[in-house]
Order: structure tokens, then sequence, then C-alpha cells
């Protein structure tokens, strides 16, 4: 019922597509917006915010440090509990375990808690193989599963819909998905609301599978914990009588007072409250009270490659709260969808290329440029998670996995680069070259930039894919050097001097600045013929001159 992402095309393509969909960026302008003041609100109200923040990545690095003891530890203490603990080393592996578990109950349906790790491994996908329908008991993973749709947020993943367009969703999709809308539904929440309920309760009680995901796992005592907002979560956890949960191995904290940093960062980070309505824990079966068989499946899916990535395995530490995603300007202007998985925006942008790894498609290695590294992520995540710097060694990483073969022509430029700028000489012939085109542009050129500046027009073959995007103002007709050396490194302008736009100029005094060679700078000495003497910069590049 649920759209997958495979066969995304590349970030910059899907970007592309949806930046001219107004609707959508009025949707996410308005949501994220929204969701950026209630959070900035809240977190001002914590005085030692910046403390949490660092008690919270240290806790999740320490933990990672000790992954192995801990998952061992959270092990033996859930099957104490009576609970049923499997290891999945990839999504398959995990959608098979979860696939035999319902089939091993004859049942034909499951109720879902929101849960990233499942949608990860498109575990309703795969159900849906062995004729097992999952449905989604949250709210907008609701909007998202009726609407044949893709998720675009982490938190809030039917973000990129409005009001009507849930309402159409509703009274289109809901009656071939069980228990149909009110036919006088209107666009009012409250309503929209209702409806979702009426839908839902049907199914919460009538499923004898639940499957959960988590935010935590505490390895002292063998507890899941699930935080969340609508007591969705809370009704699959209880009412089944079997209940799987999928989690991931990073999700591991060492002991229960760990989660006193994160239940308060976390609510505060996701959706800007000061708790989450709703916090759930479970530790295995409690006979006579809530689901008497209670499967955990451990779940990898990469997350050992990116344990060993030393830069990248701080992304590990991310709890899922997408106040990166909200404070992104191009996440914002691009919504989710772009980014070709459940894990958008910039945590997005590095944690699935840590997952599947560098090199492991176009689509993947596409997405570490999907930023302007501005910072704003680090500056909201609550963990301190130091994205744009993992996005310049994925960026790297990217480059080294396609080493080899034809080489691109963003290599071939750079080798070019490389080989001109090892050589003075190479050098001041390319900057004369450039000098030239730029005189030629400027004399027959028709495209100007605002302020006059002549410029280039869209370049061929492979150059179109960079100035197709960007501004590309004509190279000067004297480069700094040549006009540090006629100049006297500013102190003066010389008869026939060229005007810096190109071509013979009338000599343009240098307001405030001295014309004779007595009041040069003292870093500008004169030689015995009286010119002055070269400066550092006219030593230039390998020692020669430019």
């Amino acid at each position: 019922m649920t759209a997958t992402f495979v066969g995304m095309p590349v970030f910059p393509t899907a970007a592309r597509a949806a930046l001219a969909d107004t609707q959508l960026r009025r949707n996410l302008a308005h949501a994220t917006s929204t969701i950026r003041a209630k959070r900035l609100s809240v977190v001002s109200e914590v005085e030692e915010w910046e403390d949490l923040r660092l008690a919270g990545a240290a806790i999740k690095d320490q933990a990672l440090l000790d992954l192995d003891q801990h998952l061992l530890r959270l092990e033996e203490r859930l099957t104490a509990n009576g609970a049923i603990v499997h290891w999945a080393r990839d999504a398959a592996e995990a959608c098979a375990i979860v696939a035999q578990v319902a089939r091993d109950h004859e049942v034909d349906e499951v109720v879902k808690v929101k849960s990233m790790a499942t949608a990860e491994i498109e575990l309703n996908e795969r159900l849906a193989e062995h004729g097992i329908a999952a449905w989604e008991t949250d709210l907008a993973e609701l909007i998202v599963q009726l609407g044949d749709d893709l998720p675009s947020h982490i938190l809030v993943p039917a973000i990129h819909r409005n009001r009507a367009e849930i309402r159409e969703i509703f009274l289109t999709r809901m009656a071939g998905a069980g228990k149909a809308a009110p036919a006088d539904l209107t666009d009012d929440p409250p309503e929209l609301a209702a409806a979702a309920r009426q839908h839902l309760r049907e199914k919460f009680l009538r499923a004898k599978v639940g499957i959960s995901g988590a935010n935590f796992a505490v390895a002292d005592t063998g507890t899941l914990v699930v935080v969340e907002s609508e007591g969705n979560g809370r009704m699959c956890l209880t009412l089944p009588e079997v209940l799987v949960s999928v989690v991931g191995i990073e999700k591991v904290l060492p002991t229960w007072t760990d989660l006193e940093v994160f239940l308060q960062t976390l609510p505060r980070s996701s959706t800007g409250e000061r708790m989450n309505p709703y916090t759930s824990t479970w530790s295995g079966v409690t006979p006579g009270d809530g689901p008497q068989e209670v499967h955990v499946v451990l779940l990898d899916n990469g997350r050992t490659r990116a344990l060993a990535d030393e830069v990248g395995r701080q992304a590990l530490r991310c709890i899922r709260c997408s106040a990166c995603l909200n404070v992104c300007p191009v996440y914002e202007r691009t919504g989710g969808h772009a980014y070709g998985s459940v894990y958008p925006g910039p945590i997005g942008a590095i944690l699935n290329p840590l997952l599947r790894g560098p090199g492991s498609g176009d689509q993947v290695d596409s997405l570490p440029y999907a930023s302007t590294l501005c910072g704003a992520c680090f500056e909201a995540c609550p963990v301190r998670i130091d994205i744009p710097t993992v996005l310049v060694d994925l960026r790297a990483q990217v480059v080294d996995a396609h080493r080899g073969g034809v080489p691109s022509a963003q290599s071939v430029a750079m080798k070019g680069a490389a080989w001109t700028f090892g050589s003075g000489a190479r050098l001041r012939a390319a900057t004369r070259a450039s000098g030239l085109l730029g005189d030629v542009v400027r004399r027959f050129g028709r495209r100007s930039l605002p302020g006059g500046r002549s410029a280039l027009g869209r370049l061929p073959g492979p150059g179109a894919a960079w100035s197709g995007a960007r501004d590309m103002p004509t190279p000067p007709s004297e480069s700094f050097r040549a006009w540090w050396r006629r100049t006297a490194g500013g102190t003066s302008e010389t008869s026939g001097a060229r005007d810096p736009e190109g071509g013979p100029g009338t000599p343009r005094p240098n307001p405030g600045t001295p014309t004779t060679t007595g009041d040069r700078s003292p870093d500008q000495s004169a030689d015995p013929s009286g010119r002055p003497a070269a400066g550092p910069l006219d030593r230039g590049v390998g020692g020669g001159a430019l």
C-alpha cells in the first residue's frame, strides 16, 4: 500500500522537481517555521541546555565504544525477563524474522508503532509479500500509508501535506483499508483526528500481533523505551498478544539513569514540548499483563559499518528528534522525498551513506553534497553531531570511491588546476590567457551581472553542469600580481593603467593612498634603481613570479 524509495533519482534531480512544487514549499515553510519557534521557546527555558547536549553526546559515545558489551548485557537481561532475542545482520534477515513470527501465529494483519527502523528495512512491503497487512497507527504515518505516499520527515512523515489534502485522502482511501471516514468530514483538525481514531480503534482491538521500534534500550535492566504523543504506541505495546520490537543496535544505553538526559532533550528538540505525553517501557513478559510473547530483533543493517568510520560514527548518536531538519535551509525548500530515504535532511545526508557505504550508488553518493554547510544542524542537534564535518569527510570518501577507470569531467578539471597551480610560469601564462578571454567576452559578450560586470554565458559540454546554476563573471584583464607590480602595491597609479574591468582606462586616483615612494609602506622598500622591490606576493607559487 505504501510506495518505496527504491529507484529514486539522485538528489539534484529530485530537488529540482521539488523546488518547482510551490504547494510543497508553502506547506514545508509553514510547518518547519512553526516547529522551530516552539523548539526555541522551550529550549530557552533550560539554562543548562548546553550541558545537557554535552552529557548526551558523552553518554552515546561511551555506549558506542563498548557497544558489544552493552548488547550482550541487553540480550541477557531481556532473555531473563522472558523475551526472545533475535540478531539481524541486514534488512532481509530482520524482515524474515518478523514475517516468521506473524506466520507462526497465523495472522494476516499486524498493527505498528511508528518506527524508523522498520521503515528503513521496508518491513511493510516485505510483510505484504507474505500476505500480511501492516497497519500504521501513528496519525502522520497513517496519512502517508493511506495516500500510498512516502514519508518526508522523521517526526512528521506527512509534513508535506496540508489539511485539505489529508481530508481528501481520508475520504477516498479509508474505506478501502477499514472503517470509512464520515461523509461530511471537514478539514478541521479535531474532525480529522476523530476520523483517524475511529478507523484505528477497530484495528487495535482486532490485531493479535503488534510491531514496534524503540527510542532507547537500557542494557542494565533489559528495558525498551518508546516515547510518543498520541497514545497509539501504548495501545500497540499493550493490547496485542504478541509484540515484536525491531531495535537498531545503536539505541543501547548502559544504565537507566542515562535516560534522564534524553527524556529532557528529545521532546524539546522534536516536538517543542517539555516532556512526551506518553513514555512506555517494557522488559519482557509479565504474566497476565500485556503481550505474553515478546520478540526483540537487534538490527545491524550497516550500523557496524558506520561505527568503523572514525569521523562518521558520531551519526549513531542520533536520537531521531529531527531538529536538524527543521533548521536546514535545503530541507525546507526541497522536502524529504528528494533525499530518497526514510532518513531525510542533514542527518539523512550522512546516515544513509554511512549505513550503505560511499560508492554504493549514485543516489547515495549525491547526498553528502545536499547541504550548504551552514552549520545550523550542528547548533540544533541535542547530541552535538557535527554534521558539516561528517559531510565534508563523506565527500572525500565519495571522490575516493570513484577513483580509477574513466576520469570524470570534475576529476580532469581538478587535475588540470593542480598542474597549472604547480608552476609559477604555468599559472602566469594561465592568468594572461584568462585576461585575454575576459577582453574578448567584454567586447563581444551581451550578458552582464547586477552592477554591470560582464559575465560568461552557459558553458558548453561538461562545464554546463557548473555554469547552469552559477554566475560566471568574466576574468579580469589584469591579474592581482600584475596590478601589484604596476602600482607598487597600490601606492601609485601609473600612466596608461588598465581599468580593472579591462581595456585601457583613465588613471584613477586612489583616494587616501600616498602616491610617492617615500610614503610607501615599510614592507615595500625600494631598490637602488628606484623600483619597488619584490614583495612576498611577487615570489609566487613554486618560486615563480605571477
